[in-house]
């Protein structure tokens, strides 16, 4: 098949901005290049637009009435407004990154649409990622692939995670041999874990920088904690860690999914802004650890993308709980920030292209599917 010009755009549970990126890729194999350590990185530039405080206001009130949402196309409260926004917003990152590149919307051939996730529930077979795919093609002049979780939801899978099929892709470009590990670490962190005879699992570990995230914004006003830093200065309280771990979420067998409402920083609230990070960072990184529980074959390396990865205490932590080598996506020449983005650009070209997108050792599906929904201008 052809290669495709295709753009990923990816808004996290984090809440902070729209991740954008440009790959080409047949929906198979991705075009790299040698690239840093001698690692192979996929083609393409990145881009950013960020969401201003009152847009993350909106879309963490959206959230919260998604909590009412019974069906699919539900959308109670402020849920109508915040999907026009994530429409727009997504829009004007797209204007703006083709125009910072020089590109022209006859230069891409399709867009992978991820949306905003307000709600994910897929044992009531609802996951919700608002986002207009038909007005995004229409504004935008270029094709639109979106609601990729739908299909697998109501084959019985739990439709999320998404990424791993990239990830599998994205390791056999660059000649990676398992049995290693891909941990992303975004709002949720999941893992894909790859064994030595090529054999894949994947699931949700657990929290990733969401609660974290949310503990330094209500504690300090701050959008996340810069490097580690607080969580490094305080002490995790060792018995709210272990009451924690024995949510009935970490003895699941996957394949599994996380909504990340499950999990609220004010658990923490009783402790100091220092050991409230460091427990919550711990809780984070712990549940990783757990999820050995559940791998066919223990990981000798990690490859740690996603926000976390630029969290200096959380990669300590890690280091010390998986026993294995950790490295971070950036360190081989892939990109910890935009792997995401990456990821919903090949799937959307793999929807296109009729070939499935999850699979029963990563959702849980009865038989490997496609998904996603075609919009054409």
């Amino acid at each position: 098949m052809a290669m495709m010009r295709a753009i990923g755009l990816m808004s996290g549970t984090s809440l902070d901005g729209v991740d954008i990126a440009l790959i080409e890729t047949d929906g198979e194999t991705i075009r790299v290049e040698r690239g840093h350590n001698n690692f192979l990185a996929p083609l393409g530039p990145t881009g950013y637009r960020g969401y201003a405080e009152d847009e993350k206001a909106l879309l963490r009130a959206a959230t919260k009435d998604a909590e009412s949402v019974v069906r699919p196309d539900d959308r109670p409260g402020r849920l109508p407004e915040a999907e026009g926004f994530v429409t727009r917003a997504h829009a004007e990152a797209v204007e703006q990154f083709l125009a910072d590149n020089g590109l022209q919307p006859a230069d891409i051939d399709v867009i992978g649409f991820h949306g905003q996730t307000v709600i994910h529930r897929p044992d009531h077979r609802i996951s919700i990622q608002i986002g207009d795919g038909p007005a995004l093609a229409s504004r935008l002049g270029i094709a639109v692939v979106s609601d990729l979780r739908r299909a697998d939801i109501e084959a019985g899978g739990q439709g999320a995670p998404l990424v791993p099929v990239f990830h599998k892709a994205l390791a056999e470009a660059a000649g990676m041999e398992g049995p290693f590990g891909i941990l992303n670490i975004g709002g949720v962190a999941n893992a894909t874990l790859v064994d030595s005879k090529g054999g894949v699992i994947a699931f949700d570990t657990g929290p990733g920088n969401s609660l974290i995230d949310e503990w330094m914004q209500e504690r300090e006003g701050k959008n996340l904690d810069d490097g580690g830093r607080t969580a490094a200065r305080g002490r995790p309280d060792e018995q709210l860690l272990a009451w924690l771990l024995t949510h009935p979420f970490f003895f699941r067998r996957p394949p599994k999914s996380l909504d990340r409402n499950w999990f609220s920083h004010k658990l923490a609230g009783q402790l100091s802004t220092e050991d409230g990070a460091a427990t919550l960072t711990a809780f984070t990184a712990r549940a990783v650890a757990r999820a050995l529980d559940h791998a066919p074959e223990i990981p000798t390396r990690w490859i740690v993308a996603g926000g976390g990865a630029r969290n200096g205490e959380l990669v300590r932590l890690l280091n010390y709980h998986l026993r294995a080598e950790i490295m971070t996506a950036d360190a081989i020449g892939w990109s910890s920030a935009y792997l995401e983005a990456q990821a919903f650009a090949y799937l959307a070209v793999r929807s296109m292209q009729g070939l499935p997108i999850t699979f029963p050792a990563t959702t849980g599906v009865r038989e490997p599917i496609s998904g996603g929904v075609l919009s054409r201008p």
